[in-house]
Protein backbone atom coordinates (compact mmCIF):
# COMPACT_ATOMS: atom_id res chain seq x y z
CA UNK A 1 0.00 0.00 0.00
CA UNK A 2 1.49 3.30 -1.15
CA UNK A 3 0.43 6.94 -1.14
CA UNK A 4 1.27 9.13 -4.15
CA UNK A 5 1.80 12.41 -2.30
CA UNK A 6 2.32 14.79 -5.22
CA UNK A 7 0.53 14.54 -8.54
CA UNK A 8 -0.97 17.10 -10.91
CA UNK A 9 -4.04 15.20 -12.04
CA UNK A 10 -5.84 18.35 -13.15
CA UNK A 11 -3.32 18.88 -15.96
CA UNK A 12 -4.51 18.23 -19.53
CA UNK A 13 -1.99 15.37 -19.81
CA UNK A 14 -4.51 13.10 -18.06
CA UNK A 15 -7.77 14.15 -19.70
CA UNK A 16 -7.98 11.36 -22.24
CA UNK A 17 -7.37 8.37 -19.95
CA UNK A 18 -7.98 9.57 -16.41
CA UNK A 19 -9.88 6.49 -15.22
CA UNK A 20 -7.20 4.21 -16.66
CA UNK A 21 -4.52 6.24 -14.87
CA UNK A 22 -6.25 5.69 -11.53
CA UNK A 23 -6.81 2.02 -12.30
CA UNK A 24 -3.12 1.51 -13.02
CA UNK A 25 -2.27 3.26 -9.77
CA UNK A 26 -4.56 0.93 -7.83
CA UNK A 27 -3.09 -2.10 -9.60
CA UNK A 28 0.39 -0.91 -8.56
CA UNK A 29 -0.68 -0.71 -4.91
CA UNK A 30 -1.10 3.07 -4.83
CA UNK A 31 -4.23 3.40 -2.74
CA UNK A 32 -4.38 7.19 -2.39
CA UNK A 33 -3.35 10.00 -4.74
CA UNK A 34 -2.91 13.60 -3.68
CA UNK A 35 -3.45 16.06 -6.50
CA UNK A 36 -1.77 19.43 -6.05
CA UNK A 37 -3.11 22.84 -7.01
CA UNK A 38 -0.77 25.37 -8.60
CA UNK A 39 -3.19 28.29 -8.95
CA UNK A 40 -6.69 29.22 -7.83
CA UNK A 41 -8.25 27.54 -10.86
CA UNK A 42 -5.95 24.53 -10.60
CA UNK A 43 -6.88 24.21 -6.92
CA UNK A 44 -10.59 24.27 -7.81
CA UNK A 45 -10.03 21.49 -10.31
CA UNK A 46 -8.10 19.51 -7.71
CA UNK A 47 -11.01 19.75 -5.28
CA UNK A 48 -13.48 18.71 -7.98
CA UNK A 49 -11.41 15.60 -8.72
CA UNK A 50 -11.16 14.78 -5.02
CA UNK A 51 -14.93 15.06 -4.67
CA UNK A 52 -15.49 12.73 -7.60
CA UNK A 53 -12.91 10.02 -6.86
CA UNK A 54 -12.75 8.51 -3.35
CA UNK A 55 -9.03 7.68 -3.56
CA UNK A 56 -8.05 11.23 -4.61
CA UNK A 57 -7.41 14.06 -2.15
CA UNK A 58 -6.66 17.71 -2.85
CA UNK A 59 -3.97 20.15 -1.81
CA UNK A 60 -4.71 23.79 -2.67
CA UNK A 61 -2.38 26.73 -3.18
CA UNK A 62 -0.49 28.92 -5.62
CA UNK A 63 2.87 27.92 -7.06
CA UNK A 64 5.53 30.64 -6.57
CA UNK A 65 6.15 30.82 -10.32
CA UNK A 66 2.67 32.35 -10.62
CA UNK A 67 3.08 34.87 -7.80
CA UNK A 68 3.46 37.83 -10.16
CA UNK A 69 0.18 37.10 -11.93
CA UNK A 70 -2.09 36.19 -9.04
CA UNK A 71 -5.10 38.35 -8.12
CA UNK A 72 -4.70 40.69 -5.17
CA UNK A 73 -6.75 38.44 -2.92
CA UNK A 74 -5.85 34.77 -3.18
CA UNK A 75 -6.69 33.96 0.41
CA UNK A 76 -10.49 34.32 0.23
CA UNK A 77 -11.02 31.76 -2.57
CA UNK A 78 -8.50 29.34 -1.06
CA UNK A 79 -10.09 29.65 2.37
CA UNK A 80 -13.45 28.80 0.81
CA UNK A 81 -11.99 25.79 -0.97
CA UNK A 82 -10.35 24.64 2.26
CA UNK A 83 -13.79 24.22 3.83
CA UNK A 84 -14.06 21.06 1.75
CA UNK A 85 -13.09 18.03 3.79
CA UNK A 86 -11.26 16.58 0.78
CA UNK A 87 -8.59 19.27 1.14
CA UNK A 88 -5.70 17.89 3.20
CA UNK A 89 -2.98 20.58 2.98
CA UNK A 90 -1.98 23.96 1.55
CA UNK A 91 0.39 23.83 -1.41
CA UNK A 92 2.31 23.85 -3.40
CA UNK A 93 3.77 27.04 -2.02
CA UNK A 94 7.27 28.42 -1.57
CA UNK A 95 10.00 30.20 -3.49
CA UNK A 96 11.42 29.63 -6.98
CA UNK A 97 14.34 31.71 -8.25
CA UNK A 98 15.14 29.47 -11.20
CA UNK A 99 13.71 31.87 -13.77
CA UNK A 100 14.44 35.28 -12.31
CA UNK A 101 14.49 38.17 -14.82
CA UNK A 102 18.29 38.35 -14.53
CA UNK A 103 18.58 34.64 -15.31
CA UNK A 104 16.34 34.96 -18.36
CA UNK A 105 18.29 38.04 -19.48
CA UNK A 106 21.52 36.09 -19.20
CA UNK A 107 20.06 33.38 -21.42
CA UNK A 108 19.08 35.99 -23.98
CA UNK A 109 22.59 37.33 -23.98
CA UNK A 110 23.73 34.19 -25.71
CA UNK A 111 21.42 34.79 -28.65
CA UNK A 112 21.63 38.57 -28.87
CA UNK A 113 24.51 40.81 -29.90
CA UNK A 114 24.88 43.88 -27.71
CA UNK A 115 26.27 46.87 -29.55
CA UNK A 116 27.53 48.70 -26.51
CA UNK A 117 28.76 47.70 -23.09
CA UNK A 118 26.68 50.44 -21.49
CA UNK A 119 23.41 49.07 -22.86
CA UNK A 120 24.29 45.63 -21.51
CA UNK A 121 25.05 47.10 -18.09
CA UNK A 122 21.76 48.97 -18.04
CA UNK A 123 19.93 45.78 -18.89
CA UNK A 124 21.66 43.94 -16.07
CA UNK A 125 20.76 46.67 -13.59
CA UNK A 126 17.14 46.61 -14.71
CA UNK A 127 17.04 42.82 -14.40
CA UNK A 128 18.39 43.00 -10.85
CA UNK A 129 15.69 45.50 -9.92
CA UNK A 130 13.08 43.18 -11.41
CA UNK A 131 14.64 40.30 -9.47
CA UNK A 132 14.03 42.15 -6.22
CA UNK A 133 10.38 42.78 -7.05
CA UNK A 134 9.93 39.18 -8.19
CA UNK A 135 11.43 37.78 -4.98
CA UNK A 136 9.44 40.18 -2.83
CA UNK A 137 6.15 39.14 -4.43
CA UNK A 138 6.96 35.47 -3.96
CA UNK A 139 7.89 35.97 -0.31
CA UNK A 140 4.71 37.94 0.34
CA UNK A 141 2.57 35.20 -1.20
CA UNK A 142 4.48 32.46 0.64
CA UNK A 143 3.90 34.15 3.98
CA UNK A 144 0.21 34.77 3.25
CA UNK A 145 -0.29 31.09 2.43
CA UNK A 146 1.67 29.96 5.48
CA UNK A 147 -0.55 32.21 7.60
CA UNK A 148 -3.60 30.59 6.02
CA UNK A 149 -2.25 27.11 6.79
CA UNK A 150 -1.65 28.08 10.42
CA UNK A 151 -5.15 29.53 10.71
CA UNK A 152 -6.72 26.39 9.22
CA UNK A 153 -4.52 23.92 11.09
CA UNK A 154 -3.25 22.38 7.86
CA UNK A 155 0.27 21.36 6.89
CA UNK A 156 2.00 22.67 3.77
CA UNK A 157 3.59 21.26 0.62
CA UNK A 158 6.69 23.30 -0.15
CA UNK A 159 8.23 24.04 -3.53
CA UNK A 160 11.82 25.30 -3.35
CA UNK A 161 14.09 25.86 -6.31
CA UNK A 162 17.33 27.83 -6.19
CA UNK A 163 16.01 29.67 -3.11
CA UNK A 164 17.16 27.50 -0.22
CA UNK A 165 18.33 30.14 2.26
CA UNK A 166 15.33 32.44 1.80
CA UNK A 167 12.87 29.55 2.04
CA UNK A 168 14.30 28.34 5.34
CA UNK A 169 14.57 31.88 6.66
CA UNK A 170 10.83 32.37 6.20
CA UNK A 171 9.95 28.97 7.62
CA UNK A 172 12.08 29.52 10.74
CA UNK A 173 9.90 32.50 11.63
CA UNK A 174 6.94 30.10 11.91
CA UNK A 175 8.71 27.66 14.20
CA UNK A 176 6.51 24.65 14.92
CA UNK A 177 3.26 26.44 14.06
CA UNK A 178 3.18 24.59 10.75
CA UNK A 179 4.85 21.51 9.33
CA UNK A 180 5.84 21.13 5.70
CA UNK A 181 7.12 18.60 3.24
CA UNK A 182 9.83 19.70 0.81
CA UNK A 183 8.52 18.00 -2.27
CA UNK A 184 10.79 16.72 -5.05
CA UNK A 185 13.76 16.97 -2.71
CA UNK A 186 17.07 17.17 -4.56
CA UNK A 187 19.42 18.65 -1.98
CA UNK A 188 22.24 17.25 0.11
CA UNK A 189 22.01 15.08 3.21
CA UNK A 190 22.98 18.10 5.33
CA UNK A 191 20.10 20.07 3.81
CA UNK A 192 17.68 17.20 4.40
CA UNK A 193 18.77 17.03 8.03
CA UNK A 194 18.36 20.80 8.32
CA UNK A 195 14.77 20.48 7.11
CA UNK A 196 14.07 17.56 9.44
CA UNK A 197 15.60 19.37 12.43
CA UNK A 198 13.13 22.21 11.81
CA UNK A 199 10.26 19.74 12.06
CA UNK A 200 9.63 19.24 8.36
CA UNK A 201 9.77 16.28 5.96
CA UNK A 202 11.24 15.59 2.54
CA UNK A 203 9.75 13.71 -0.39
CA UNK A 204 11.45 11.87 -3.25
CA UNK A 205 10.45 11.51 -6.91
CA UNK A 206 11.54 9.42 -9.87
CA UNK A 207 14.86 11.29 -9.80
CA UNK A 208 16.07 8.53 -7.46
CA UNK A 209 16.01 6.19 -10.48
CA UNK A 210 17.98 8.48 -12.80
CA UNK A 211 21.57 7.70 -13.73
CA UNK A 212 22.54 11.19 -12.59
CA UNK A 213 20.41 10.93 -9.45
CA UNK A 214 23.08 9.40 -7.21
CA UNK A 215 23.04 12.23 -4.68
CA UNK A 216 19.27 11.98 -4.27
CA UNK A 217 19.49 8.18 -3.94
CA UNK A 218 22.18 8.52 -1.28
CA UNK A 219 20.04 10.98 0.67
CA UNK A 220 17.00 8.72 0.38
CA UNK A 221 19.12 5.86 1.68
CA UNK A 222 20.20 7.76 4.80
CA UNK A 223 17.39 9.98 6.08
CA UNK A 224 15.32 8.52 8.94
CA UNK A 225 12.70 6.09 7.72
CA UNK A 226 9.84 8.09 9.21
CA UNK A 227 10.92 11.47 7.81
CA UNK A 228 10.22 11.11 4.10
CA UNK A 229 7.45 10.34 1.65
CA UNK A 230 7.28 9.25 -1.99
CA UNK A 231 5.76 10.97 -5.00
CA UNK A 232 6.01 11.30 -8.77
CA UNK A 233 5.28 15.01 -9.44
CA UNK A 234 3.49 13.60 -12.48
CA UNK A 235 3.21 14.26 -15.34
CA UNK A 236 6.87 15.24 -14.84
CA UNK A 237 9.99 13.27 -13.89
CA UNK A 238 8.93 9.82 -15.05
CA UNK A 239 11.21 7.23 -13.44
CA UNK A 240 13.31 4.71 -15.33
CA UNK A 241 12.25 2.83 -17.46
CA UNK A 242 9.66 5.46 -18.47
CA UNK A 243 11.98 8.44 -18.49
CA UNK A 244 11.05 10.90 -21.23
CA UNK A 245 7.43 9.79 -21.18
CA UNK A 246 4.47 10.96 -19.13
CA UNK A 247 4.76 10.05 -15.49
CA UNK A 248 1.67 8.91 -13.59
CA UNK A 249 0.74 7.88 -10.01
CA UNK A 250 1.39 4.17 -10.62
CA UNK A 251 5.07 5.05 -10.92
CA UNK A 252 5.14 5.82 -7.20
CA UNK A 253 5.85 2.12 -6.79
CA UNK A 254 9.02 2.42 -8.87
CA UNK A 255 10.21 5.30 -6.68
CA UNK A 256 9.60 3.24 -3.54
CA UNK A 257 11.29 0.18 -5.03
CA UNK A 258 14.43 2.16 -5.85
CA UNK A 259 14.59 3.62 -2.36
CA UNK A 260 14.14 0.14 -0.91
CA UNK A 261 17.10 -1.07 -2.97
CA UNK A 262 19.20 1.89 -1.89
CA UNK A 263 18.42 1.22 1.78
CA UNK A 264 18.73 -2.56 1.49
CA UNK A 265 15.23 -3.20 2.80
CA UNK A 266 11.99 -4.57 1.40
CA UNK A 267 9.44 -2.62 -0.60
CA UNK A 268 6.91 -3.50 2.10
CA UNK A 269 9.00 -1.69 4.71
CA UNK A 270 9.24 1.47 2.60
CA UNK A 271 5.56 1.31 1.70
CA UNK A 272 4.51 0.85 5.30
CA UNK A 273 6.68 3.64 6.65
CA UNK A 274 5.89 6.21 3.95
CA UNK A 275 2.17 5.46 4.08
CA UNK A 276 2.14 5.91 7.86
CA UNK A 277 4.00 9.22 7.48
CA UNK A 278 1.60 10.40 4.78
CA UNK A 279 -1.43 9.46 6.87
CA UNK A 280 -0.11 11.41 9.85
CA UNK A 281 0.92 14.43 7.74
CA UNK A 282 -2.20 14.76 5.57
CA UNK A 283 -4.77 13.42 8.05
CA UNK A 284 -7.01 11.83 5.44
CA UNK A 285 -9.79 11.32 7.96
CA UNK A 286 -10.89 14.89 7.18
CA UNK A 287 -12.34 13.44 3.99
Amino acid sequence: MLVETHAHLDYPDFVNDFDDVLRRATDAGVTRVITIGTSIESSRRAVELAEKYPNVFAVIGVHPAYAHETPEDVITPLRELANNSRVVAIGEIGLDYHRLPSVEAAKQKHVQVFNALQSETEEQVEARIEDGAYKSKQAELFEQLLDLAVALGLNVVIHQRDAWDNTLEILRDYGRQVSGVFHCFGGTLDQANEVIDLGHLVSFTGIVTFKNGKQVRDVAAQVPLDKFMVETDCPYLAPVPFRGKRSEPAHTRLVAEEIARARGVSLEEIAGATTATAEEFFRFERG
